[in-house]
Order: structure tokens, then C-alpha cells, then sequence
């Protein structure tokens, strides 16, 4: 049975305040906090206090003596880390490598140290961040902190499933866990009895937008029942938080699993929101809205996050408009304490959770707290001395949050609390550095706003060049109104036609262009003939403007792509059988080139052009790589001839018609679209041409050297780009779920039409086995189809040509009994499914 619609709609703010400017957010969180100086001060004294009373009553815990002599402020202490997460040897020679980092290190304290340091790390860290490795042996060791009043929510350690597998296993380490915790649910209440918590990404091996139909129908039915067995036992039942791409996403499965009418009544489901998103105090919002609509009393358990760095990187590579987080820790931590309060307002339908090891956030939470009843929650092995105060002294609720799981799957989450509190800024470290004032350390966060900058070297996604460029722009396709924005743009009744753009005369011959994925004509280009060719040939004229102009004229072009972002998505889809991720990285591609040569040109300043340049583009990247190559060209001020592939000159149009539209000269610029044996030929064998810049097969390549030889000035140059094969060992140190992830991804994405494409995976013999399972698991969840629906991870291949070579290749090793793997054949279209096979 599907688990009712809930009947409370995401707003559209979710989406539009991810990138909203940090400013204004920041500017309405400090009015709902409503802080007087008077509070503020109080709330400063109280956490210094508290930080006086940790430090006098009790010893520093391994892990914060270990984070205070080798933290993340000191070079040492990166290696060190690094060292722990490294069963092979460091690769990395160079001055200023980890490996050298470490030699200085053995050198100044002496290899024992060294050695002691991480022996000892190494064997207490399992134990320091993992209750037990099984729920049973967990649930045992718990018993001493429930006795001095603590109680848990215990967390099955592992990380995103990348199988269906992986999704069944963790789905059953969840049901088997909560039956276990269900036998010491004997406290009376939600409130008192352990919990569990649970991330929705290890129960779906595709849990991300572009999959949101698969989601709602396989994930949520497995969420609902999980969610029924922890209400059968009166437990807590959490949804952990995740990347911000996957946060509306999130909150609809959790509407769907909360309105089955089986919870009612029950006070158990919990969410958990991060302080540092910029919409948390939306997300805390929609659930007590959601929570009214249903008539449920659910909890919410306020963190800080610690996905930071991942999150920021990511905004920078994808080009967003913004971050979606703060850049500063003082901005989480106003956004803690005014969502705190925000959840105590929100009393009479949530039950607040705040977790946190830092003394200020505690004593705000305390002071603002009245009579709402909460409860606070750490981490298994952070901040006990805190804790342990906070709980004599108020007589209230804390909850631990405790892993439990095998050693080797600690890696990840290890990595998480490392960055997270080895940090020089982070309290747990700082708070065994006396030489650090309690009053600096529980200061003010509110006081501190005015003065907190981001951390040196943050740029702004769009400003990660620097001065030298402005980033391509971005689409976000996990948020709901750019990809709106995108249907709509792309929406076009057909595609431009394609033919000869020249200074002359044209001619040729018209013929039907096909969409790689059905068939279909989408259509028609005219390819020119010989005597085209040779009028092109004579109309071209180098490009005789200054390079600043050149240069200003190519960033226009760029501008005018990204404004015809929507014709340019379905061209490629439609003439090239690019899903929509691809298409938006070909664009993104093509304008960094327009606006990189624009630069390398001022730069250089000006000189003398070559003259008349062919360029001849591939049809697996028929803009970004055709746009590179007469970009460049035309930066130097030369004639470009361009030939594109014959498979997608349509896409080839629209650039050459932009770049005129920007202010390239038309004699300076001029498509020639056409056969090989006829265009291609007579571009590479005509002495008038001063150089060739080719994208292709080596075999092609050979062919056009032979003809420059035979025809050309010995003096112009040949400048290819061949193919090759591209390989990646993975040895017994990688984390299979990464390597698996990068490996399908390099594989099979374009559907395996890029010259950086992963042909030949080498693997370590006794991880190998693990490793092949996995991939094939990883392969069974990729989606074949249609390029311009988002659910598609493989498109066609360019045509029926490459389809026939590759599925003879695929057929012989299918023969010889080494196809390990492959996917069904969809019915229509030029598609080769994803293979693997045994060399």
C-alpha cells in the first residue's frame, strides 16, 4: 500500500533561498532571535562559566588530548590524519607533501613518537567514535551512561547505497536494529527510551532528484515501515540530514512517511535539520506546518552540519548563483540559536533536539529554553565533560548519538568528525587549549557577526577565477524551479536548419538530420560541395581588429550563449543524444573557452595572425570543443573555416550564429558543414590554409598530416587531439563505494562517447571480486532512454555506424565468454548498453 499524499506543499522560498544572499538571511535570522544586549551578555557569561567548570572538573577525553597536540591548525596534524586513513604507502613525494610533512615530523620528534601517535590513534579511535560493533554489543556498553541518566539514538554505521543490494542490507541492519533496541524501550516514553537514526540515502541506491518518481514509489513504502515497527516499540525514529541538493527531496519522502495514517498518535518521527543551511529555519517552518496538518507531535533535532567543505567545493564546481551555506562558523552559530528559538515557539508540535558540544550554543539554549521540554543530544565520544555538567545541573535529558557498526565502515564517518572538531576554530579543540580565555571561546556569536569573514581563499562560485574570468553560470538541477525554467527554455517547436554560413556563394546537397535516440528527423542540414568550399576559401579574411576588441567580442559570445541556454539544451539532446547533466556541462564548457582565449589573447597583446585556420570538431562534444577550437583561433585573429562533424551540425550553426551576432566578422568566421572526403579534404590540402586544429580518431589525424605535407606550408602546424585509452587501478586502500561511483560515472556517462572515458579498470586481486559485484549492482541502476527526460543516465550512441562497431566488439567478447555484464537493449534508437567485460 503507497503511503497517503500529505496535503502540505513545499514552498517555492526551499528552492529559491538556497543561494539567497548570506546578508539577508542572516539579517532576518538576527531579528527572530530578538536578543537584547542584556540576554546576550548573560548568555556569554553563562558559557564562559561553563567552560571553566569542563576545564577544572574533569580530564580531556583521548580525542580532544589527541585533536590538541595534532590538530588541523599545524601541517603535523593534517599528516597524521591523513596517516591514519592510510593502510598503503604515500605516494605523494613532493616538498610540502603529506609524505614530507611526516619525515619533518619523524625528524623533530622522533620516529617513536610518530609511531606511538598513530598506533594509538589507531586503536582507540574504533572505540572512541563506534558504541559497539554490533547493535547487541552497543545496547551492553550503553547501559553505564543510562545509568548516570543519559539515554541514545543509536546510528547503523555506513554510507549512500549504491546498490539495490546495498539498499536491501541496510534496510534489514535498520529493522533487525530497531527489533534489538525495542527489547530496552521499557522507560514509559518516546522521550525517554532509546532511539534509532537513519539516512535515506543507504535505503535507495538513487536517492537524488533527477530520480524523485523511483524515490517516492520504492523508498518510501521501506521508510513507512521502518517508521511502523519504531512506533510499535514507543521509539524515536530519526531522519539524519543530508547534502542541501537533496533537501526537498528529503522533506517530501518525509511528508509521505508521516502521513500514514498507522503513525497517528505516536510522537516518535524525528527530523534533523543543519543549522548552517541557509533554509533551515524554512525546513523547521514546513515541518510544524506539516506536523499541524496531520495532527502530529513530531521532533526535530537541531545540528550544525558537517558536510561544509563538500558543500562549498561543490557550489564552486556546479557555478551556483550562491552558497547554500554560511561561509563563516559565527553565521551557524547566530543560525542555531535563532532556530533554537524558533523550535520553542513551535513547542505544541515539536519536541526540540539540539546537539551540540559547544558551551555558548548550551547556555543560549538554556536561557531561552522557559518551560518547552527539550532535550539535549552529543555525539559518542565528544563533548562528555559538557554534557556531564549540563545534565547534573538541570536534572534533564541528554541523548547520545552512537554509531554502531564494524570498524571498516568507519572511515567515512570518521573523516566527518575529524574536519568537523580538529579544526582551530572548533570548540572541542580549543576547549583543552588554555591558552585560550573561556570568554574568548563561549563569546558572543551575535557580537562577533560584524567582524567574521570567510575563510581565506573562499571565493564565490562565480568568482574561483579570480580576477582572470567570471565563472560559466550554473544550472542547479536538484531545484525544482531551474529545471522549470529549463523545460521551458528548451521548449522550442523545432531546431534551426543547418548549412553553409559563408562570405560567398553557397551550395550543396540537403539531408535529414536524426535524433540518435528515436529516429526521428529533426532536421535537415545542407553540406557543402566542392565549389562552396573553395568560395569560402577565398572569402576568408583574418579577423584585423585590435585584440582587445577580439577579446570584448568574445565574452559577449559567451553572454549570448548563456542566454540561449534553452535552444542550445535541445539541440543537444536532440541532434547529439546529450541528457540534460552533459548538455549543461557542454555549455558551461564552451563559454569558459570563449572567455579563457579572451583573456590568453589580451594577455599576449597583439601580433601578427597565421592567417586562414581549419578547424575540424568531433560530434561527441560538438559545442564545447568546436566552440575551444575557433575560439582560439579567433582570439589571434585569424580566418577560422570551421568543419563540423557530420552527425551535429546544427549545433554548430547556432554557435557560428551567436559568435556573429556577438560581432565576428562573417569573413573571418565560416561554417562549412559537409562530408569529410569533400569539406574536410579540401580544408587540410589547400596552401592558403596556415594551420589545422582536428578532434578525432588517429587515424583521421594521419590522414590529415599526410595531405598538410603533401599541400601545405612546412611551417604550418597541426594541432590534434587523438584518441587513446584511458585506464584507473584501484588497490585494497580505496573505499569501494567511491571507486564504484567514479568508475560508472567515467564509464558510462555520454553513454561512454568521451575521450576521458574510463576502457580499462585494473584491480587489486582480492578486492576485486567485492569491487565487480558492486559494479554490477551500480550498473542494474542506471537509466537508459530518452536523453531529454532528467531521469536518464545513458543516452544513444552518435549513430548507427559506432552503435554496429561497439556491439560487434561487445558480441566477440560476449562469444568468448568474457562479458561479465550488460544492460537490456532498449527498443528504439542507436543505443549500446553499458558492458563489462574481462580482458
Amino acid at each position: 500500500m503507497a503511503a497517503s499524499a500529505h496535503t502540505t506543499p513545499i514552498p517555492a522560498t526551499l528552492s529559491a533561498d538556497k543561494t539567497r544572499s548570506e546578508a539577508k538571511v542572516l539579517t532576518d535570522l538576527v531579528a527572530h532571535a530578538n536578543l537584547d544586549d542584556a540576554q546576550r551578555a548573560r548568555m556569554a557569561a553563562q558559557g564562559a562559566e561553563l567552560v571553566r567548570r569542563i576545564r577544572a572538573e574533569a580530564k580531556p577525553s583521548l580525542m580532544e588530548q589527541f585533536l590538541a597536540e595534532y590538530g588541523l591548525s599545524t601541517r603535523e596534524g593534517v599528516a597524521l590524519m591523513c596517516a591514519l586513513m592510510l593502510t598503503g604507502r604515500v605516494l605523494d613525494e613532493g616538498q610540502g607533501s603529506i609524505a614530507g610533512t611526516l619525515r619533518g615530523a619523524v625528524k623533530r620528534l622522533g620516529e617513536p613518537v610518530i609511531r606511538t601517535a598513530v598506533s594509538r590513534a589507531m586503536k582507540e579511535l574504533g572505540r572512541q567514535f563506534v558504541l559497539g560493533e554490533t547493535i547487541e554489543k552497543a545496547l551492553s556498553r550503553a547501559r553505564g551512561q543510562e545509568a548516570k541518566g543519559f539515554t541514545y539514538s543509536y546510528d547503523m554505521l555506513g554510507e549512500a547505497a549504491m546498490t539495490a543490494e546495498d539498499a536491501a542490507r541496510y534496510a534489514k541492519a535498520y529493522s533487525d536494529a530497531i527489533g534489538s533496541i525495542a527489547a530496552a524501550c521499557d522507560k514509559g516514553s518516546v522521550e525517554a527510551n532509546p532511539g534509532i537514526s537513519i539516512k535515506l540515502s543507504a535505503l535507495h541506491p538513487r536517492y537524488e532528484v533527477a530520480q524523485e518518481a523511483r524515490v517516492m514509489a520504492e523508498l518510501v513504502p521501506v521508510v513507512r515501515d521502518l517508521a511502523r515497527k519504531a512506533r510499535a516499540a514507543d521509539m524515536g525514529f530519526n531522519i539524519d540530514a543530508e547534502e542541501q541538493d537533496r533537501l526537498v527531496l528529503s522533506l517530501k519522502v518525509i511528508g509521505a512517511v508521516l502521513a500514514d495514517p498507522e503513525l497517528a498518535g505516536w510522537n516518535g518521527f524525528g527530523v534533523v535539520v543543519q543549522a548552517y543551511g541557509k533554509r533551515a529555519g524554512l525546513a523547521i517552518d514546513w515541518l510544524y506546518a506539516l506536523a499541524s496538518d496531520l495532527d502530529r507531535r513530531i521532533m526535530v533535532r537541531l545540528v550544525k552540519g558537517a558536510y561544509w567543505d563538500t558543500e562549498m567545493k561543490l557550489a564552486q564546481v556546479e557555478g551556483l548563483e550562491d552558497f547554500p551555506l554560511f561561509t563563516t562558523k559565527t553565521a551557524t552559530d547566530v543560525s542555531y540559536i535563532a532556530n533554537a528559538r524558533k523550535l520553542f515557539e513551535y513547542g505544541d508540535r515539536i519536541y526540540p533536539q539540539f546537539a551540540t558540544h559547544n558551551a555558548h550554543s548550551v547556555a543560549a539554549i538554556l536561557d531561552i529554553a522557559g518551560d518547552v521540554p527539550f532535550e539535549f543530544q552529543r555525539l559518542h565520544g565528544m563533548g562528555e565533560r559538557l554534557h556531564d555538567i549540563v545534565l547534573k545541573d538541570t536534572k534533564g535529558r541528554c541523548r547520545i548519538y552512537a554509531p554502531v557498526g564494524a570498524h571498516r565502515d568507519l572511515l567515512a564517518y570518521l573523516v566527518r568528525r575529524l574536519l568537523e572538531n580538529g579544526a582551530n576554530s572548533s570548540f572541542v579543540n580549543q576547549i583543552v587549549d588554555d591558552a585560550v580565555p573561556p570568554e574568548a571561546i563561549a563569546a558572543d556569536p551575535f557580537d562577533a557577526l560584524a567582524t567574521a569573514t570567510a575563510p581565506a581563499g573562499l571565493a564565490a562560485p562565480k568568482d574561483i577565477f579570480g580576477e582572470a574570468r567570471v565563472n560559466a553560470k550554473g544550472f542547479d538541477l536538484s531545484d525544482e524551479e531551474t529545471l522549470a525554467r529549463i523545460e521551458a527554455a528548451r521548449a522550442v517547436d523545432a531546431l534551426p536548419e543547418a548549412g553553409p554560413i559563408v562570405a560567398g556563394s553557397a551550395s550543396g546537397t540537403a539531408v535529414e538530420v536524426l535524433n540518435p535516440a528515436s529516429g526521428e528527423v529533426i532536421g535537415k542540414v545542407v553540406e557543402a560541395d566542392a565549389a562552396t568550399v573553395a568560395a569560402a576559401l577565398d572569402a576568408a579574411a583574418v579577423w584585423a581588429a585590435p585584440v582587445a576588441e577580439r577579446a570584448a567580442v568574445l565574452r559577449k559570445a559567451a553572454d549570448l550563449y548563456e542566454r540561449d541556454f534553452g535552444l542550445i539544451f535541445a539541440a543537444l539532446a536532440r541532434e547529439a543524444g546529450k541528457n540534460l547533466r552533459d548538455a549543461v556541462g557542454e555549455l558551461r564548457e564552451a563559454v569558459d573557452f570563449l572567455r579563457y582565449y579572451a583573456n590568453q589573447a589580451e594577455a599576449a597583446g597583439d601580433h601578427d595572425p597565421r592567417g586562414v585556420i581549419t578547424a575540424i570538431s568531433p560530434w561527441n562534444f560538438p559545442f564545447a570543443i568546436f566552440t575551444g577550437q575557433i575560439a582560439a583561433a579567433l582570439a589571434t585573429g585569424n580566418a577560422v573555416l570551421a568543419k563540423p562533424a557530420e552527425q551535429t551540425p546544427i549545433i554548430a550553426a547556432i554557435a557560428v550564429r551567436l559568435l556573429h551576432e556577438a560581432g565576428v566578422p562573417q569573413s573571418a568566421l565560416q561554417l562549412l558543414p559537409g562530408q569529410g572526403g569533400v569539406v574536410g579534404a579540401a580544408l587540410t590540402s589547400d596552401a592558403r590554409v596556415k594551420g589545422v586544429v582536428f578532434t578525432g580518431s588517429t587515424d583521421t589525424a594521419f590522414l590529415i598530416r599526410k595531405s598538410m605535407v603533401e599541400h601545405l606550408d612546412p611551417g604550418a602546424p597541426l594541432i590534434a587531439e587523438t584518441g587513446g585509452l584511458n585506464a584507473m587501478v584501484v588497490d585494497s586502500t580505496a573505499l569501494p563505494e567511491q571507486a564504484v561511483r567514479d568508475i560508472v560515472a567515467s564509464a558510462f556517462q555520454s553513454a561512454g562517447q568521451r575521450c576521458s572515458a574510463l576502457r580499462c579498470l585494473y584491480v587489486q586481486e582480492d578486492v576485486a571480486p567485492h569491487l565487480k559485484t558492486m559494479i554490477k549492482g551500480a550498473m542494474n541502476e542506471l537509466s537508459l532512454g530518452d536523453p531529454w527526460s532528467l531521469t536518464t543516465d545513458v543516452g544513444p550512441v552518435i549513430d548507427e555506424e559506432a552503435r554496429a562497431d561497439i556491439s560487434a566488439y561487445v558480441a566477440a567478447a560476449e562469444a568468448k565468454g568474457t562479458l561479465l555484464h550488460q544492460l537490456a537493449q532498449p527498443n528504439e534508437g542507436t543505443f549500446v548498453p553499458p558492458a563489462m567485460i574481462e580482458v
